[in-house]
């Protein structure tokens, strides 16, 4: 088992979907990643930035699934990031109402010293600059570094992106992201330009349609679990990478072949993520569930073929 670091933000939203809308409720990378990342109960710290303003008991809750909280630094006097978004009745599109960066405008990130060698570091959606930071301060070189980023960084920080990459052994976009940093369309094309650019393996996520792993000429597919209703899909994709992160670390097996495990681990619980408000479904998930709906998602893809 190695140790995981996940850097992110631990912040507030504002969620109006079809389905209803919410307050101020707990939010952000760091926070989705960590509690999918904590159902398979590895040494999990946590480094991001808050406000005065933000609940002792949120941070209970994250200490409580055991994730170290050491290297969340609290701005007494500042406020916590605040998002706030609009769902269309498709739920694949949004219009974003409010972004609020407060503390972390001055994010600088700290690794704590007892998780500077750790196995497994994810890296959160956030400035390539501050993602790099991150990896500076290890003091071994990781088993992994997986990276998640979105088209905003492509239109703003293209190089300071593109020198991150450059240190990645994963990469998880969604499929419109990896034809923008590419200009490909076809994503089998993407994925060879984004291996040329450092990591070893691609993650596109396809969202309702699920998700594809990479890796020089193999690629694997997972569906997406049919589900009745999505109710929120905020931090689907940051859920998936923590399910994905939180299995290699406790596997301690880089393969293409555990990889896929990986990638069916993060689709699961991706997709209880999705149907309550924000972390809501994340916070109390029972083992047995994830484990009946692992079952489903294997019925779900396999089959005997008589090849004649």
């Amino acid at each position: 088992m190695s140790k995981l670091v996940i850097v992110g933000t631990v912040a507030f939203d504002a969620i109006e979907t079809p389905f209803g809308k919410t307050d101020k409720i707990l939010g952000g990378a760091a926070t989705f990643i960590g509690l999918a990342a904590s159902y398979f109960n590895v040494d999990t710290a946590a480094v991001s930035i808050v406000g005065g303003d933000f609940p002792q008991e949120y941070l209970d809750l994250l200490s409580d699934r055991n994730i170290d909280i050491s290297g969340i630094e609290i701005v007494k006097e500042g406020k916590t990031f605040f998002w706030s978004g609009r769902y269309h009745n498709d739920m694949n599109t949004r219009d974003t109402l409010v972004t609020e960066l407060n503390t972390l405008a001055d994010f600088n990130p700290k690794v704590p010293e007892n998780y500077k060698d750790a196995g497994v570091v994810m890296l959160g959606n956030l400035h390539p600059l501050v993602q790099s930071s991150v990896l500076d301060q290890m003091s071994v070189k990781p088993k992994l570094v997986i990276l998640d980023t979105m088209n905003f960084w492509m239109d703003c920080a293209l190089d300071d992106l593109l020198n991150v990459i450059k240190r990645v052994d994963v990469i998880t976009i969604n499929d419109e992201e990896a034809r923008q940093l590419t200009g490909e369309y076809s994503l089998l094309v993407a994925a060879r330009k984004i291996h040329k650019m450092g990591p070893k393996y691609v993650v596109i996520k396809k969202g309702e349609h699920g998700a594809l792993l990479f890796h020089n000429d193999h690629v694997f597919y997972a569906p997406a679990l049919p589900l009745e209703e999505v109710f929120d899909p905020t931090g689907a994709g940051d859920t998936f990478a923590g399910g994905f992160a939180g299995y290699i670390a406790k596997t301690d097996d880089t393969s293409f072949e555990n990889m896929k495990n990986a990638v069916i681990y993060g689709s699961t619980l991706a997709s209880f993520c999705v149907e309550k408000f924000g972390t809501q479904r994340m916070q109390n998930l029972p083992s047995k569930e994830v484990h009946k709906r692992l079952l489903q998602f294997k019925q779900l893809t396999q089959f005997d073929i008589e090849l004649g």
